[in-house]
């Protein structure tokens, strides 16, 4: 097991400092406390942390402000944003600047603790890549080296919910499925594998009791959901090529191009999202959630057809739907 690494907790709330410091503590971490951005920066450049825990809002500079000083100045910390600003563009631009993760106030400690140690191994991960870069050449080795670790990241988002365990990887077997019929080639399979898989790494930074909610969903909730396709790219674009995060990046786009703040339609949307927007939509359909029991296989293929050429491409609907039970 990997050594636990040493956290700076920058919040101006005293008694928050004091929670998160023994709970981080008890699990083996070495903690240190800042009350405001000048007090972190003074810090870290005393002794440099291996993660921050960061409040946005704090008197002088806030903490969305100081993310990008310690990015700069210290690219070896990785960044942990906690704080209760619900500000949609703040987060994704939070997550842009190089945060790991975003956990919303207000939060459990466990939440903190799950976050933290992602986040870290996340980062010794990258470390792993980045030394083996420097003396090994071929792709293969290198996808190798970290995909038992992306594995074990993605069983660890979905473990703890009934209704999503195990979604990334039925979603990555009929991508697959769909990619063959379509006759792509080993280096495109290779990609969309990685692009199914990680498809809802970001929903890392969204607030659990919206991510399932039994009800219907405000404006805003949606809007905070959708942020996992912004989110996912940045924490995976480290370890993966530039056509797995689009694929994440465009993976709840449309295809008629009526998407959230979608800029792009039809086959300009890459072919691996297409795929992966039909797949993950079919297995959310057959799927027990929160809000309505699964569909049947016969009602699933109707709304699949009914959203052909809208929301999905009309050949990777009809491919899909020519998929034998068995294979699906």
């Amino acid at each position: 097991m990997a050594k636990p690494g040493s956290i700076l907790i920058v919040d101006d709330e005293e008694t928050l400092r004091y929670v998160l410091n023994r709970k981080l503590s008890k699990s083996g971490y070495q903690c240190d406390e800042a009350g405001n951005a000048e007090q972190a920066i003074a810090k870290l450049v005393l002794k440099p942390s291996d993660l921050v825990v960061l409040d946005i809002e704090m008197p002088g500079k806030h903490g969305n402000e100081l993310l990008p000083e310690i990015q700069t100045r210290f690219p070896e910390t990785s960044v942990v944003m906690a704080s209760g600003v619900t500000d949609t563009r703040v987060i994704a631009q939070c997550i842009k600047d190089g945060a790991q993760d975003y956990i919303r106030k207000p939060f459990t400690l466990d939440d903190v603790l799950l976050s933290v140690t992602l986040a870290l191994e996340k980062h010794r991960l990258e470390l792993q890549l980045r030394d083996y870069q420097k003396t090994h050449q071929y792709k293969q080795g290198l996808r190798s080296l970290f995909l038992g670790t992306i594995r074990t990241l993605v069983s660890t988002l979905e473990a703890n919910d009934k209704y999503t365990a195990g979604h990334s990887q039925d979603v990555t077997e009929v991508a697959l499925a769909i990619g063959q019929r379509l006759n792509m080639n080993s280096e495109e399979l290779d990609d969309l594998y990685w692009g199914a898989l990680l498809h809802d790494v970001g929903k890392v930074a969204i607030d659990p009791r919206i991510l399932n909610k039994p009800g219907e969903l405000t404006t805003e909730e949606y809007r905070h959901i959708m942020t996992h396709a912004m989110v996912g790219p940045h924490l995976v674009q480290p370890l993966v090529n530039d056509a797995v995060v689009s694929i994440i990046s465009h993976h709840h786009d449309h295809y008629d191009g009526g998407g959230l703040n979608q800029l792009i339609a039809r086959d300009d949307i890459p072919l691996g999202a297409r795929i992966v927007a039909a797949a993950d939509a079919f297995d959310a359909m057959t799927s027990d959630r929160p809000y309505r029991p699964a569909m049947s296989l016969p009602e699933a293929y109707i709304e699949m057809k009914r959203c052909s050429g809208t929301q999905f491409d009309p050949v990777v609907v009809n491919t899909l739907l020519g998929l034998s039970q068995h294979s699906i």
